[in-house]
């Protein structure tokens, strides 16, 4: 049996393996530069010793507000070090309620922040009185009487470690694998978010779980894109890289969150990963600027690429099965074409990439296929931070497209119904699991601990099934509690219709699927109007993109996307057609992070798109809303 490591101990273990190796990646002021795991432990020993001399005390909670970079994990590292709680914030929180529900909930002593997130923070300097030091990670000229530089920080933590000998190493020895690592906050998309405690024992023991699933060599380079606030960069990046003997790079921080966005395509290609973290959204993008860039290229280029694209899916087929009798003569071509345009796609990503595993959503199985045909796979996996967060991924040489991948080891899994009795292999329910990757529980909520965790078992609230042919593989099929209901009382997840609808269409951004015991089920749609007014000008002959006719041609064309699902049509039959949508809504503006309905992981929140547009949902249920060309609709598309 492995030893219970905490944190400290797995820094350690590995600071002193990979000693000279480096671990870290940042560009300063134009350059690359490397900070090795010795280094980077010595680093999160002088913040702690900087902390303690502030007066942290084994166990006080401190807040991290900062874009990903070195100093976000040197001062995790130095949080724990000295036995605190670090409490990750994203960056996208507001400060009104949201960030302030959360410094105060934690009861954080200490936050870390950078300066531009400073004043977030500096407006609610007055509700937060148990706040008793606030520390800068970047000098700025006019700290308030409550903040300090880490710069001032780090001299008092070496000044701490010269004339305190041992006391720094007694307070890490002191630290227990069942002690606090981390508060992490969840979105708080129906109620007041909820502070997940995870133990430094969660970690350890899901980076030594994941570790059976899929492994990265020594040397090798991850560019972490997520907010490291976000537990899948956190374990799979952060710690997982770390017990590889990998280094982590981060995206340059810009002025503002659209610069750092913009900072993402150069960083790739001179970091040159190997690996990298994605979500869907992000995987959309990454496909939408490829083959924007393959269309510039001209028609010639563009048809050869669809072409090699099509033999090397038809090749693949869901990766577990590739080749076989029946294809072995696509082969060479898939050879061939690699060589020839795949090979340059790849470039673009720095000419290393082996992989990506995508998480924090379900990854359409069409966008697994794209990203394998062109020679730089996107594995599906599946986690959530209460399980800190691995379950389960595919990987090289271990995918099926479509599955969330092998579940980790060591760990219990099952999957129950709605009595929580459990079902066999091959039928559909909620995915709980058992390990000790499970949180320790809801930070001062008992009631929702006891509701999530039974006898040692955590109810994920997804739906899933083991594979009946390969128990090992689990397969999630959307919200196990964010079912669409029909007026009979019969239930369906909606997630496999909305994700094909939105990947599959390139006249369709964003889908939503509704049905609250409604007579029938109708569909909100984001369109892509850019790729609409394409297909009016070229397919329909109209060059007035914004007339009535160009409108109701637009229209149309989204009927007939959605109506490929029907009988008849080339989808059909891949979802029951009693779920299919009876009347479409089209929106004028999409689902964002500034509209509050997309949360910071890129997730479209459902409740709060329903709420949103409650008034177009009812008026869809009237025999105007229900007709397509209606007046809304006919206002929205252009």
């Amino acid at each position: 049996m492995n030893k219970r490591l905490t944190i400290i101990d797995f820094v350690n273990k590995y600071a002193d393996k990979y000693s000279d190796n480096i671990f870290l990646r940042e560009k300063i002021d134009g350059e690359w530069r490397g900070t090795t795991f010795s280094q980077t432990r010595n680093e999160g020993r002088i913040l702690a010793a900087g902390l303690m001399s502030l007066g942290m005390a084994k166990g006080d909670k401190s807040s991290l507000l900062s874009e990903g970079r070195n100093l976000w994990i040197l001062a995790e590292l130095g949080v724990l070090f000295a036995g605190g709680v670090n409490v990750p914030l994203s960056v996208k929180l507001e400060e009104s309620n949201d960030l302030l529900f959360r410094i105060r909930h934690s009861d954080s002593r200490f936050v870390i922040v950078s300066s531009q997130q400073l004043p977030k923070l500096r407006k609610i300097y007055s509700d937060l009185p148990m706040v008793e030091k606030v520390i800068v990670l970047d000098s700025v000229p006019d700290l308030q009487e409550n903040e300090m530089c880490v710069d001032t920080l780090h001299t008092m933590g070496e000044e701490f470690i010269a004339n305190n000998p041992g006391v720094l190493e007694e307070r890490m020895a002191s630290v227990g694998p069942d002690d606090y690592a981390n508060i992490s906050y969840t979105s708080g998309t129906t109620a007041d978010p909820k502070g997940i405690l995870l133990t430094h024992r969660n970690y350890t023991a899901n980076v030594e779980q994941g570790a059976s699933v899929i492994g990265i060599d020594e040397g090798e380079v991850m560019l972490i894109i997520l907010p490291l606030d976000h537990c899948f960069a956190h374990v799979a990046g952060f710690y997982t890289m770390m017990s590889y003997g990998g280094s982590i790079a981060t995206v340059p921080v810009g002025k503002t969150p659209l610069a750092t966005l913009k900072n993402v395509p150069s960083a790739i290609r001179e970091v040159r990963p190997h690996a990298m973290l994605s979500v869907p959204a992000l995987a959309r993008n990454f496909r939408k600027n490829i083959e924007a860039g393959i269309k510039a290229k001209g028609p010639r280029v563009e048809k050869l690429y669809n072409f090699a694209l099509n033999n090397a899916i038809k090749y693949n087929k869901e990766y577990y099965n590739r080749g076989g009798l029946k294809d072995f003569w696509r082969k060479p071509l898939v050879d061939l074409f690699d060589k020839l345009i795949f090979k340059n796609v790849r470039e673009s990503f720095g000419g290393r990439m082996k992989f990506f595993v995508g998480g924090g959503a379900l990854l359409d199985i069409e966008l697994q296929r794209y990203f394998c045909a062109i020679g730089m796979p996107m594995f599906q996996g599946y986690g959530l931070s209460e399980a800190t967060p691995i379950i389960c991924s595919n990987s090289l040489g271990h995918a099926i497209f479509g599955s969330s991948g092998r579940t980790v080891e060591p760990m219990d899994i099952k999957i129950c119904d709605d009595e929580g009795n459990e079902l066999p292999h091959g039928q559909k329910g909620e995915i709980v699991i058992r390990g000790e990757n499970v949180m320790a529980g809801y930070w001062k909520n008992p009631e929702a601990t006891a509701k999530t965790v039974v006898d040692g078992w955590l109810h994920t609230g997804d739906m899933g099934y083991i594979y009946p042919e390969n128990p090992r593989y689990l397969y999630v099929t959307g919200r196990f509690k964010s079912l669409l209901i029909s007026s009979d009382g019969e239930k369906y997840s909606p997630e496999g219709y909305e994700d094909s609808l939105a990947d599959g269409s390139k006249y369709i951004e964003q889908v939503i699927l509704h049905n609250n015991q409604s007579p029938y089920t109708i569909v909100l749609i984001v369109p892509n109007k850019d790729s609409l007014r394409e297909y009016v000008k070229k397919e329909c002959k109209i060059d007035d993109v914004k007339s009535d006719e160009a409108a109701r041609k637009m229209l149309e064309k989204i009927q007939s996307e959605t109506d490929s699902y029907k009988t008849g049509g080339i989808h059909a039959g891949m979802f029951p057609e009693r779920w299919l949508p009876a009347s479409i809504v089209v929106l004028g503006e999409p689902f964002t992070e500034k509209n509050g309905l997309v949360n910071s992981t890129m997730k479209i929140v459902r409740g709060k798109v329903e709420a949103y547009y409650a008034d177009r949902i009812d008026y869809a249920f009237t025999a105007e809303g229900k007709n397509l060309l209606n007046p809304k609709n006919l206002e929205s598309i252009i």
